[in-house]
């Protein structure tokens, strides 16, 4: 297949076209600078945004379409950050749909990512991808916002699947290596209450389950990308403390974490317990289903 990915050079991204291009598809990755960016092997390297700019000029017979730009959540939230976070995400979005409409031959399926911040937070409720009302807070906003914008691509016939990513753990980059940290330095422990949920998912997995969701013309809408067994805070600190040969003994308060974080505290002291009944139903099997599994493969 003929895939295009925009934000393909990421954590998630990177690992996604590796994969893609072991089997053999050709990726083409929609950058705004080229520059030491060779084609090689399966992979094309395509500017765009740029003035004068036209990649569709050098797209034919596309089959798929991912979008997995925007500007990273791990800042602290000024209202300038907030207004760059939801208009990169925006932005993204109109992008890709710009380009599809341009394409004279549709791709088959569009995967926008998303977020599990869809649902808002609960201690108590459990989430699929049946409930259809978003949350109040902002990060459940601005994914409201994101997906609308996304689903934008039906209209023009193109399959389109909102892509909800959970907490990705991978060895060579994103949540886990931060959460690990305290750990190493002997000072890892329960952060604010401890009962709030964590729905993560091993970077193998969501690799895969991305492809599933390619392969799968009867998958639209929010899928889920998330393991199958989420956990509290505590009991996720626990088992990364064991796993590494750590004590879990010096707690974190919330109080400490608010003045630190601000508004972003929220990522750590809030959380959704989210189920992956998409992916369940349509027979997705889980390389690394539990936490114990995922840990004692991950390199930390």
């Amino acid at each position: 297949m003929n895939i295009v990915i925009c934000g393909g050079t990421g954590l998630i991204g990177s690992k996604l076209v590796e994969s893609l291009v072991k089997e053999d598809h050709h990726v083409f990755i929609l950058t705004r600078n080229t520059k030491n960016k060779n084609k090689t092997a399966n992979v094309t390297y395509i500017s765009w945004l740029n003035a004068g700019d036209q990649p569709e000029h050098h797209l034919e017979n596309i089959d798929v379409v991912i979008n997995l730009a925007g500007e990273t959540i791990n800042s602290r939230w000024t209202n300038e950050q907030k207004e760059r976070i939801l208009n990169s995400r925006i932005e993204a979005t109109e992008n890709c749909l710009a380009l599809m409409k341009r394409l004279t031959k549709k791709p088959s399926v569009f995967l926008n990512a998303s977020a599990v911040g869809f649902y808002g937070t609960s201690l108590t409720e459990s989430f699929t991808e049946d409930h259809q009302e978003a949350g109040t807070d902002f990060l459940a906003s601005v994914v409201e916002k994101w997906e609308q914008e996304a689903e934008k691509a039906s209209s023009i016939g193109v399959r389109t699947v909102m892509l909800r990513f959970g907490v990705i753990l991978a060895s060579d980059g994103g949540a886990l290596q931060k959460m690990v940290l305290p750990y190493k330095l002997l000072a890892g422990g329960t952060i604010g209450s401890g009962q709030q949920w964590l729905s993560w998912i091993h970077i193998d997995d969501a690799v895969n389950l991305i492809r599933f969701a390619i392969n799968n013309k009867d998958i639209s809408g929010p899928l889920n990308i998330t393991a199958p067994h989420p956990m509290k805070m505590k009991d996720f600190g626990k088992s990364l403390g064991q796993r590494i040969g750590k004590p879990h003994w010096l707690p974190t308060p919330s109080f400490a974490l608010k003045l630190l974080l601000g508004e972003m505290s929220l990522l750590v002291l809030e959380g959704q317990n989210v189920y992956p009944k998409k992916a369940i139903q349509h027979g997705f099997r889980f390389t690394y289903p539990t936490l114990k599994e995922t840990l004692d493969h991950l390199e930390i």
